[in-house]
């Protein structure tokens, strides 16, 4: 029987994702090093949903506030994608093999995980996370409620 060896399935979606891949690669490695795209995809994607967990918990407490948002989240999101950067300076300026790079990655993967599951919990999607994980946030779920509270105690003044 023949057999394509060559045969690829083009779809529109492989297209754009190709096209992504080819676009934002080079630049993260530029930037963060070679072979650290993964690193910082993941990152990225708990940065994301750390995003998402606290809109919905702020909404579900009523201090949600775009304006807070922009201006205490976006710098704070930017600070935190630039980190893992000036680690791969370091590493390079030191001929280290990625340790600034990679503990500070990790640690700001830990702790947002950390955030994004306070957040969670905040939003009322608590039952899915087990007590366990509860244990080891329950410092930054504290944070979380006291900085929410104060929020909204500052919006009530200001709207009263």
């Amino acid at each position: 029987m023949y057999k394509q060896w060559l045969a690829v399935d083009i779809t529109e979606g492989r297209v754009i994702a190709t096209g992504i891949g080819a676009v934002i690669a080079p630049w993260v490695t530029m930037i963060y090093g070679d072979g650290r795209l993964i690193p910082i995809i993941l990152m990225l994607v708990v940065i994301g949903l750390d995003w998402i967990t606290g809109i919905e918990a702020a909404r579900k407490d009523k201090t949600y506030s775009s304006q807070y948002g922009i201006r205490e989240g976006l710098p704070r999101t930017l600070f935190l994608v630039a980190m893992p950067a000036i680690a791969n300076l370091l590493d390079t300026m030191m001929g280290m093999p990625g340790l600034f790079f990679y503990g500070i990655t990790l640690g700001i993967i830990y702790h947002t995980w950390q955030s994004l599951t306070a957040n969670a919990y905040r939003a009322g999607w608590g039952k899915w996370i087990p007590k366990a994980v509860m244990s080891h946030i329950e410092s930054e779920l504290k944070a979380k409620v006291d900085r929410a509270s104060k929020r909204g105690a500052e919006g009530d003044e200001k709207n009263g």
